[in-house]
């Protein structure tokens, strides 16, 4: 029996005009950019693996851990959602080699534009990556600070005047960047901050535009996942964030059947 291959959260790469071609990343990976307005069926094939430790298991935790790893590895550490809680700047954590290689760096605090002005964290090195993982049509970044705390205490700040979730179903529409209302959201923001942080803000940064891969937005979409509906089948017409889009309105989010295995079919 073919046990597929897990999933991962799919790569993204911004071209120089702004567009995004996907694939997921397997041992040979699948460049996702001809499925585009063709079929595509992806099989669950009942396999399950740990995105962590790759250990083979009957149940997944958390965007795809297995439970040993869910308490203890440092990629599902607390400050991964909430990084104002982080300590990797003093050399503690559950990995501290991993924290320092990961969060005792430099991070960027942004404002990204969905439909709406979110703030939010990410390691530099996954600009844009985080803003396309997020479905944004554009984004700016507003601040750079030395390691991840720092980060979290602007974006917990920045927390009492913007939002900082995505509506998954807003962005499963069609918007237009708002290059104008980020331009605005920074100006609120550096009025808004406590003084103390102000210096880690920068003022002239531009907005980068972000054009995704779709043919069509269907008028009411239906998020599925591979435990509920073991094959997902039909005309894809478009990704945008971690999602796939097929004509019938039913989208599967990637990165949350992290660990899933699964057969590629077209």
């Amino acid at each position: 029996m073919n046990d597929g291959e897990p999933l991962f959260k799919m790569s993204a790469l911004l071209g120089t005009d702004g567009s995004v071609r996907y694939a997921l990343p397997f041992a040979e990976p699948v460049d996702l950019s001809p499925f585009i307005g063709q079929r595509l069926a992806l099989r669950a094939t009942g396999a399950l693996s740990c995105v962590s430790c790759g250990k083979r298991v009957k149940k997944l935790f958390q965007q795809g851990f297995c439970y040993p790893c869910l308490i203890s590895a440092p990629e599902a550490a607390e400050c991964i959602l909430h990084p104002e809680l982080c300590r990797a700047h003093l050399g503690e954590g559950r990995d501290p080699d991993w924290e320092i290689a990961h969060h005792a760096t430099e991070h960027a605090v942004y404002l990204s534009y969905t439909g709406n002005v979110k703030v939010g964290v990410t390691r530099a090195t996954q600009v844009p990556t985080r803003w396309i993982d997020q479905g944004a049509v554009a984004a700016l970044v507003i601040a750079r600070v030395p390691y991840r705390q720092l980060a979290g205490l602007i974006e917990v700040d920045l927390k009492r005047v913007f939002a900082d979730k995505t509506n998954w179903r807003a962005m499963l529409k069609e918007v237009k960047p708002d290059d104008d209302a980020l331009r605005a959201a920074r100006a609120q923001a550096i009025g808004a901050l406590r003084a103390d942080l102000q210096q880690h803000l920068l003022h002239d940064e531009e907005p980068v535009e972000i054009k995704y891969p779709v043919l069509a937005y269907p008028p009411k979409v239906n998020s599925v996942s591979f435990e509920k509906q073991p094959e997902v089948d039909g005309l894809l017409v478009g990704i945008k964030g971690q999602y796939l889009l097929w004509e019938d309105g039913r989208v599967v989010n990637i990165r949350n059947q992290s660990g899933v295995h699964v057969v590629v079919e077209s």
